[in-house]
């Protein structure tokens, strides 16, 4: 017994092809660059608050999903759903907001280029100057237009926790991906 021939879909003609690689390579450079975000906020009372509507939010959907039609666990889902919102409309309200988008890679590799690591950060294994270039990035990437300057200060002035997160902000969106390899 012989097996059928595999069906196979017709080729599409040249003039197809190179129109549907013109509509997906211009899908491709309108892409937008990655963005995130750091919220700043000084009352960790609300901070609390809302981690805890969240938390609340989060055990009461569980108890309604793992009891279909219990109205009283919807109804109690839904409360919690409406606090945790409300607590994190009042987080919004007293935070501040500092944006940052990923930059084209040949303007982050000039701007590592202009802070190359000191001889023993290169002992290190360091690829830029620790000292001199998380400032540099986070004025660079920061949608808000920050100042480098502004970045020094806020860098040098604040905790080593929230200086840290402020320079993760603005270095972990330069290493964000969101293309994804498929296996055929």
């Amino acid at each position: 017994m012989t097996r059928p021939a595999q069906a196979t879909s017709p080729s599409p003609s040249a003039a197809e092809a190179e129109g549907a690689w013109s509509a997906k390579m211009n899908r491709l450079r309108c892409r937008a660059l990655p963005q995130n975000w750091l919220r700043v906020c000084d009352d960790a009372e609300l901070r609390q608050r809302y981690d805890e509507a969240e938390q609340a939010a989060r055990r009461a959907r569980f108890v309604a999903e793992a009891n279909p039609g219990d109205e009283l666990a919807e109804r109690q889902a839904a409360d919690a759903d409406t606090a945790r919102d409300q607590a994190l409309h009042e987080l919004d309200a007293a935070s501040e907001f500092l944006f940052f988008r990923a930059l084209p890679r040949p303007v982050l590799e000039e701007l590592i280029g202009k802070h190359p690591p000191t001889e023993e950060q290169t002992e290190e294994g360091a690829i830029f100057n620790a000292d001199t270039f998380p400032a540099a990035l986070v004025s660079a990437a920061s949608v808000d237009g920050m100042s480098h300057e502004e970045a020094e200060e806020l860098l040098n002035g604040w905790s080593t926790p929230d200086a840290n997160e402020l320079w993760d902000a603005a270095w972990q969106i330069q290493q964000e991906s969101r293309v994804e390899l498929g296996k055929g």
